[in-house]
């Protein structure tokens, strides 16, 4: 009898930030505006890497590729935070929130051994430059999808877990999304395991990641440090400050979150960092800190600006010759 009496839940109620309800207009319009300029400028960035010749380079592939993940990213998690905002419906069914919680966790470790690539890339390059072309034109698509199949292999395994914990109730989420920490709570079966798998998956997923970003950046500061020349060194650091600096704002939070799966009030503070924040700051990282895609943006805006006061001058001068008929 009691078996039959357990609820199942069907559904989950993300509370998101209840309690800054009197600033619900507020937070909207301003995560609206982040998710705009977020989406827009890697749109942009992507546009004038593949329509710019001089930018077809690895180290400019995988910022391509970035910009495609990081769209990805924010968009799994911030349109529906909109809903939450703007139309209070905060209702999410079992089904979609593991839906969303995958591609969620699947982007960040995507981004996390995406980003290990990258500094690979600068260290091949900085390291062994006479042979870093050819290498990395037999590895770069190589290098590109790796992270992805690692992404999607090892997200599925805490997303099974915790899909297969009994749910019964209660079904309120303390977060703007569906978060792996805060499901597992929410279960009525004991989520040791779950627990457990999580955090050894994080280390392999998140931490392995990391550590290999700090070798790599350990071997390019000891190869940098005997050059000669400032002039030398600075142009060999400048090529990876965008991405450390990166680096530093994703892990810097994710590991606070996700090596520790227990839990807290706070996680939803630090998720809107690397889930929101953080995907904003990227393009404008990647443009104003790099001299190459900065010198295009602006060639390309001078170039849009011209045209555009172009076809405006012939509109006017047709509606001139009309007008005198």
């Amino acid at each position: 009898m009691e078996a039959n009496n357990i609820t199942v839940v069907t559904e989950f109620i993300l509370l998101a930030f209840e309690e800054l309800n009197q600033m619900h207009i507020l937070l909207f319009s301003i995560v609206l505006l982040i998710y705009s300029t977020c989406v827009f400028g890697n749109i942009v960035i992507f546009l004038l890497i593949t329509f710019n010749p001089s930018l077809h380079t690895p180290m400019y592939f995988f910022i391509r590729t970035f910009t495609i993940l990081e769209i990805v990213f924010v968009s799994v998690i911030v349109p529906k935070f909109l809903d939450i905002l703007i139309a209070a419906n905060s209702r999410i069914s079992f089904i979609a929130c593991f839906i969303q919680l995958y591609c969620a966790d699947t982007s960040g470790i995507v981004e996390c051994y995406l980003l290990a690539v990258m500094v690979f890339d600068r260290y091949l390059a900085i390291t062994n430059p006479l042979h870093y072309s050819t290498i990395m034109s037999q590895a770069c698509t190589k290098l590109a999808v790796f992270p992805w199949v690692v992404g999607l292999a090892g997200c599925s395994i805490p997303t099974t877990f915790t899909a297969c914990l009994n749910f019964c109730g209660p079904n309120l989420i303390n977060h703007f999304f569906c978060d792996l920490p805060q499901l597992q709570k929410l279960a009525c079966s004991k989520s040791y395991v779950s627990n457990l798998v999580t955090s050894i998956t994080a280390i392999f997923v998140v931490l392995l990641p990391f550590i290999i970003i700090i070798g790599f950046y350990t071997q390019i500061i000891i190869t940098v440090s005997k050059i000669k020349s400032v002039e030398g060194k600075q142009k060999a650091f400048s090529t990876c400050t965008s991405h450390l600096m990166v680096t530093s704002l994703f892990f810097g939070t994710g590991i606070i979150v996700y090596v520790r799966p227990n839990g807290s009030q706070y996680d939803k503070f630090l998720a809107l960092t690397y889930t929101v924040v953080t995907p904003l700051l990227n393009p404008f990282i990647y443009t104003l800190r790099n001299k190459d895609v900065k010198k295009i943006f602006f060639k390309s805006m001078r170039l849009f600006l011209n045209l555009t006061i172009t076809r405006s001058g012939h509109i006017e001068k047709s509606c001139t010759v009309k007008s005198n008929y």
